[in-house]
């Protein structure tokens, strides 16, 4: 192999980003003039000139590269100078897509990839030098600093924010699942400066940019950066005498009401999170009325539906489940307890003859599940999920992650994240015990049943695939690859014409709509493969969203960075099998979640933002309604209608 082609080979691993990367990590780069470069003015590589190129490449490259580091979203860039010479590096920093029109070498690795930045031609010069200053087989010094020491109240304050933060992608002891691992051996080699640049700013694929958004200051960035690279604290367990002791019963049973109390239509109210005043709303949705606002506790991440509806389940990242009774004149709590430190799943039975008398709750941590009495929240059992992964590595932690409630069986269905199981848990037996592990595959997220409430279909999200479980005869049928990242929530179902039932996903990490065919008896031939792919505008999805009266499916597109594509809304015809249109709902926040009214023919979705909206669309005719804003609508997240929630419609 020449020289040549191996210098072009190397520059197209090193250089050659995806346009999704790019694309992302160009909405975060700062703002300059651009200047065509020009050789001859080059920067001399002196020491101030490599300090103010090191300086520039904090500041504008290390959002997608590390010198010394590693990987980060883009090649690590040490000793690229020895590749490739100056004049060629500079060419190509300052306009790629010209270069490559007039350069051989270039136009063979460009692929429309690597941005333009916009930066001016002394600035590129000193970026050079830098470049040119650093060597693949001798890190810079910087790379190999460790962090600076915490004093014990930086330390529990940056725990904190952690926690808060970071731990639901990133593992409370951060060895990643949807999000990367980021404990010491990888962080030490990223360092503060790119640390502090990827807080600041964010990835593509779904990592928040906590500093532009203003969720994070820079002194909190800059404890975070530092607290990273240290090992993680080991949380304490919880144990059942611990939840007891927690449980807060308001309204005992013989003091509630024994039929509704309220003239609304309960079945169609619609819970709404608000999200960063950890609180809950209630709203008539026939009439859209404000029916309640609720304490729940800190970022509260999902609602369900008891079986008959009667009550609201809240769980959030402090592990409390609130019971909120739908019966009285005006909602109200009933219970609260914690059984976890930190929590995303709560479900209740639903199997005829359990209806309403139990609920499970999962942990993020500690690694266990909690049955409570499902009319008072008395902590009944715990268990703990700890275990090695299914290829038999020995793991610190395992996350229960989504759990469902067959409707056939007296059962639960909890994907266990970082073992890669999936658990059977039978409430009809004493104890509560999980009666089966499924091996599926790693990461398991989030995840709901296909339409005939006999498989359960969860991403395995960091592994790209969806995971289809018989629960009838709780085995593995299938895992079927699909795009990066897959976010189905609790998943889409509907009849597409040429391929019968299939089930729907969108994407965090590229934007793509996925169906996979789900009808094994009456369409096997399809069954349990990908039957469609289609593409969406943006970087990546959350959510999306159906009903059986609807002819579409909703989609959101919050994760790219491009600010308009994040305030957008999708729409996919169910009998065109095409994307009918992509339009912009708000020109704030980010546009995210849908939910229908329990007849399909109202669509609500959240603009995320302190200044919140929850806008109400005509699902005939894709035409707003109804905007509705407040003070009280701060940060509106999920939104869960009472009869879609407790009947799984999705």
């Amino acid at each position: 192999m020449s020289r040549t082609t191996i210098v072009r080979l190397t520059l197209a691993i090193m250089l050659g980003l995806s346009a999704l990367v790019v694309a992302a990590c160009t909405q975060v780069l700062p703002e300059r003039v651009v200047m065509v470069s020009d050789p001859g003015d080059a920067t001399s590589n002196t020491e101030s000139a490599v300090a103010a190129g090191q300086q520039a490449f904090e500041e504008t490259c290390a959002v997608c590269h590390t010198i010394g580091g590693g990987p980060l979203v883009g090649p690590d860039l040490a000793g690229i100078a020895e590749v490739q010479d100056p004049d060629w590096l500079r060419q190509w920093i300052t306009d790629p897509e010209s270069f490559a029109a007039v350069d051989a070498d270039a136009a063979e690795i460009y692929t429309g990839a690597m941005p333009t930045l916009g930066l001016e031609s002394p600035v590129v010069g000193e970026i050079v030098a830098y470049l040119e200053s650093t060597s693949a087989s001798a890190p810079p010094a910087a790379a190999l600093q460790g962090p600076r020491g915490l004093t014990a109240s930086e330390f529990d304050e940056a725990a904190n924010v952690y926690f808060n933060r970071c731990a639901g992608c990133h593992g409370t002891l951060r060895a990643g699942a949807t999000g990367p691992s980021i404990q010491p051996e990888r962080t030490l080699e990223i360092g503060t400066a790119g640390l502090t640049t990827i807080l600041t700013n964010g990835l593509p694929g779904g990592m928040p940019a906590w500093g532009e958004a203003g969720i994070l200051t820079p002194q909190e960035i800059e404890l975070m950066a530092n607290f990273v690279q240290l090992p993680p604290p080991t949380p304490p367990a919880l144990d059942l005498d611990e939840i007891t002791a927690s449980w807060n019963l308001l309204v005992p049973m013989a003091d509630r009401p024994t039929e509704p109390q309220t003239e609304r239509d309960w079945t169609n109210f619609t819970g709404i999170i608000l999200r960063d005043a950890g609180q809950v709303a209630v709203m008539d949705t026939a009439t859209h009325e404000k029916v309640a606002v609720i304490d729940t506790g800190f970022a509260v991440h999902i609602l369900r539906s008891s079986a008959t509806g009667r009550y609201f389940l809240a769980v959030g990242r402090d592990g409390r489940v609130t019971m909120i009774d739908l019966w009285t004149e005006t909602p109200q709590i009933v219970a609260q307890v914690q059984g976890c430190y930190d929590a995303r799943s709560v479900d209740g039975s639903k199997f005829e003859g359990f209806e309403d008398q139990y609920i499970i709750e999962g942990c993020y941590w500690p690694p266990q599940y909690v049955v409570y009495d499902g009319q008072t929240l008395e902590p009944l059992a715990v268990h703990d999920v700890l275990s090695d992964d299914i290829y038999g590595d020995p793991l610190e932690e395992v996350r229960v992650a989504a759990i469902v409630a067959s409707h056939f069986d007296p059962v639960w269905v909890m994907g266990l994240k970082e073992s890669g199981y999936v658990g059977i848990v039978d409430y009809s037996q004493p104890d509560f015990p999980m009666v089966k592990k499924i091996p599926a595959e790693l990461f398991l997220h989030d995840g709901g049943w296909d339409h005939t409430g006999r498989y359960f279909i969860t991403a395995a999200n960091a592994k790209n695939k969806l995971m289809v479980v018989d629960v009838k005869t709780q085995e593995l049928v299938a895992g079927v690859e699909t795009g990066d990242t897959p976010h189905p929530g609790r998943g889409a179902n509907w009849v597409d014409p040429q391929f019968g039932w299939v089930y729907a996903t969108t994407h965090i990490g590229e934007g793509k709509l996925t169906l996979i065919g789900a009808d094994p008896e009456g369409r096997p031939e399809h069954a349990w493969q990908v039957v469609r792919e289609v593409e969406l505008p943006g970087t990546g999805s959350l959510f999306l969203k159906t009903h059986p009266e609807s002819p579409w499916v909703w989609m959101d597109t919050p994760l790219s960075n491009d600010v308009e594509q994040s305030h957008q809304i999708c729409v996919y015809g169910k009998e065109s099998a095409e994307l009918e249109t992509c339009f912009p709902a708000a020109d704030h926040g980010r546009v995210v979640h849908f939910e229908y009214d329990k007849t399909g023919q109202e669509v609500w979705v959240s603009v995320w933002d302190k200044e919140g909206e929850i806008i109400i669309y005509d699902d005939a005719s894709l035409t707003e309604k109804l905007r509705i804003i407040g003070d009280w609508l701060v940060t509106p997240t999920g939104k869960f209608n009472v009869y879609n929630t407790a009947n799984d419609i999705y």
